[in-house]
């Protein structure tokens, strides 16, 4: 078991999310950076569903009662294996008893803790990802234990990565969205040849941008939405729908991020700034 001696602000287990159930109102949920989860599940040699935590904001202490490895990626943190400094990407052997402590954020928002085989929470409707409203248990709390898998012995084909992150990234690229050709010249000059700033109003459900651009006052049936739909609200505002975002709205959805798009988002906070990129 992984023993939780303090969880940090929200630290949740998540994988790839869960499909097929858009219809029935559930979102895909998952991680929020796709991109990093791949890289060090790969380090690991795991499936590409194996499961992780996620870690925003401020990390966990963690004791682990069996042997294992694990990597770690994402946002930058001051983080320590029994008080020797560690770094993202590399692939850590741990022994039972081994304490791993996150200290200080220092650049981006959102950190990943992959293990060998993946955490082995239990499975809601096909995913051990964490939305509230499914897995009330799903967020970790302090005390509390997770299940994984012993393992001893583990010859890798490669030990860490010389990775780009994509931490100091701002800029997305976009496509066109269902309602995109409602946009007049000046909305996308405004769109395109500026820069917007994350605002307060941010989490796992969607990303607020604190500056408006001209409104309109078209309305529509509410219809399908994905991660990385951009709603636009009558009155200018822009709303990027995330991973645990609704399945359907009422608001033009004028462009869609791509799936790295996305993954930069999730690593930005309250005043980054990004821009967008028509692909």
């Amino acid at each position: 078991m992984l023993k939780v001696l303090k969880s940090g602000f929200y630290t949740t287990v998540q994988d790839c999310g869960r499909f097929g159930l858009r219809d029935k109102g559930v979102p895909v949920s998952g991680v929020m950076d796709m991109e990093t989860v791949y890289k060090i599940n790969t380090l690991l040699e795991n499936e590409t569903k194996a499961s992780v935590l996620e870690i925003t904001m401020t990390g966990p202490t963690l004791e682990f009662e069996q042997d294992t490895y694990i990597t770690l990626g994402g946002a930058e943190f001051s983080i320590t294996l029994n008080n020797e400094p560690v770094e993202n990407y590399e692939l850590l052997k741990i022994k039972a008893g081994d304490i791993l402590s996150y200290g200080r954020l220092k650049k981006g928002f959102r950190g990943y803790l992959a293990i060998k085989n993946g955490f082995q929470t239990s499975e809601i409707l096909g995913s051990r990802s964490c939305y509230s409203a499914i897995t009330p248990s799903g967020v970790v709390k302090d005390k509390s234990q997770i299940k994984y898998t012993k393992w001893s012995n583990f010859d890798p084909k490669i030990s860490g990565l010389k990775t780009n992150t994509l931490l100091d990234e701002t800029e997305l690229y976009v496509g066109k969205g269902p309602e995109f050709d409602l946009l007049n010249d000046k909305q996308l000059e405004q769109i395109f040849f500026k820069e917007f700033t994350i605002a307060s109003e941010n989490n796992r459900m969607a990303y607020q941008l604190n500056e408006i651009i001209d409104g309109h006052s078209f309305s529509m049936l509410t219809s399908a939405t994905l991660p990385g739909t951009v709603q636009f609200t009558p009155a200018g505002k822009l709303i990027i729908l995330m991973r645990d975002g609704q399945t359907t709205g009422g608001y033009p959805r004028i462009i869609q991020l791509t799936d790295k798009a996305i993954s930069i988002v999730s690593q930005k906070k309250s005043g980054d700034t990004i821009s967008f990129k028509l692909l």
